[in-house]
């Protein structure tokens, strides 16, 4: 097998740049689970991937699915894939890169048969946009769907089933859509959406395990009073309390190494300017690749909420409200990958990703393994969301190499994932 992808990146860039076009809102690119603009999406890939020699299907959740066949029927199977959706006014390359590439992957084959099939899959939802759950494509992918999801409204007030089925799917085969048993192992393939590689000049990174992650809301309630007349040893000002505890939260994660803690959303009640804050409502993000360190992080925050609030005569209630593990990838795929790179001719960082991936949902099925890209000035989820294509390039050539390592080690993988289940 040829390792020699060079060349190929501005073709790749350019038909996620195709993509990106295709979108429910003109001008920008926002296109969210099943909305129309993803048939258009469905229609490139399919040309892309027939062309390259893969059977193409549509599941029943609407993840676009590509099979490039092994020399023989019962041969086991690699899974490559990524998301299709996207955030309002994303950029063009935050999972379509992982799609694009690995139909990109098979065409650098030429043809060629390997001892085992590739599937490329694009999940149909990954963001959690349109109804406020992620991961719609890959739950249904690893077996995982809840079907009380199906009676979720979106913002249009249509339900889930309603829209797969406007969309051409049918919910009730949801199952259906669940990975092949042959398949031994899943990789993807991601920028890195943050600024760790490029601060340290480097291309690509080996993700050696996704987040866990907690986010809660928290309540501050004081007494809400006039701005002029009452003394400040008399207020009980929920934002003064809300405001001493945002920075307790931004020390503490510095103090803290591969720690990330964010408050994002803040609202005031009832938010005059000449009104004392009665209550603020916020939003708590806490994420480490370690769970113990996680969750004694987030036990601290919520005391130094308390604390902050009891100086002030200030209530303060918390309640979580997503709580997810760290996801470990799979220690022989990401040595291999990491061979890969050196083989190519790239130092690969082992690195955590602090983003959520599909790779975190199939890990329930399968062993998984990230590669990242560089992310230029650190952006993503944002139209200047880019790519450098010497490094679209390297992650091309790496996970060709990374196919051909595989060659040897997918019956012992197929093996460890049958004993395991």
């Amino acid at each position: 097998m040829s390792t020699n992808a060079t060349g190929r990146a501005a073709e790749i860039i350019a038909r996620c740049r195709q993509i990106a076009a295709c979108s429910e809102i003109a001008g920008e690119t926002t296109r969210t689970f099943l909305a129309p603009a993803m048939h258009a999406v469905h229609a490139l890939l399919r040309k892309w991937m027939v062309a390259a020699g893969m059977a193409v299907e549509i599941d029943a959740i609407g993840n676009l699915r590509g099979v490039y066949a092994a020399a023989s029927d019962d041969a086991p199977r690699l899974i490559v894939g990524s998301h299709l959706d996207t955030v309002p006014n994303a950029g063009a390359f935050d999972g379509i890169l992982g799609v694009v590439l690995g139909v990109a992957l098979v065409e650098a084959l030429h043809g060629e048969r390997v001892p085992f099939a590739i599937e490329v899959v694009g999940f149909s939802e990954e963001e959690g946009v349109r109804f406020g759950k992620p991961y719609l494509g890959s739950l249904a992918f690893a077996g995982e769907f809840n079907p009380g999801l199906l009676e979720r409204v979106d913002a249009e007030g249509m339900r889930m089933d309603a829209a797969i089925r406007a969309f051409g799917s049918e919910p009730d085969r949801i199952p259906s859509a669940r990975v092949s048993e042959k398949a031994f192992a899943y990789f993807e393939v991601h920028i890195e959406q943050g600024p760790v590689l490029e601060s340290e000049g480097l291309r690509l990174g080996a993700v050696s395990a996704i987040s866990g992650q907690t986010r809660m809301q928290l309540s501050f309630t004081g007494q809400a009073n006039h701005a002029g007349t009452t003394p400040m040893h008399l207020r009980h000002d929920a934002m003064a309390a809300a405001a001493e505890w945002i920075c307790e939260v931004e020390r503490y994660a510095q103090a803290t190494p591969g720690l990330v803690a964010t408050v994002g959303r803040v609202q005031t009640y009832p938010g005059a300017g000449n009104v004392i804050a009665g209550k603020v409502a916020a939003t708590l993000d806490v994420r480490h690749g370690e769970d113990g360190i996680r969750r004694s992080a987030v036990a601290a925050l919520v005391d130094k909420a308390k604390d902050a609030g009891a100086a002030r005569g200030v209530e303060m209630t918390a309640l979580t409200t997503s709580d997810e593990d760290a996801v470990a990838t799979d220690s022989t795929l990401s040595e291999l990958l990491r061979q890969a790179g050196a083989y190519a001719g790239f130092t690969l960082k082992t690195m955590v990703s602090g983003a959520g991936h599909d790779a975190r949902i199939v890990a329930a099925r399968l062993p998984i393994a990230m590669l990242f890209l560089r992310s230029p000035k650190g952006l993503s989820h944002h139209p200047d969301e880019g790519v450098l294509p010497e490094d679209v390039d390297a992650a091309l050539a790496t996970s060709l190499v990374f196919v051909r390592l595989l060659t040897t080690e997918a019956a012992n993988l197929k093996n460890r994932k049958e004993a395991h289940a």
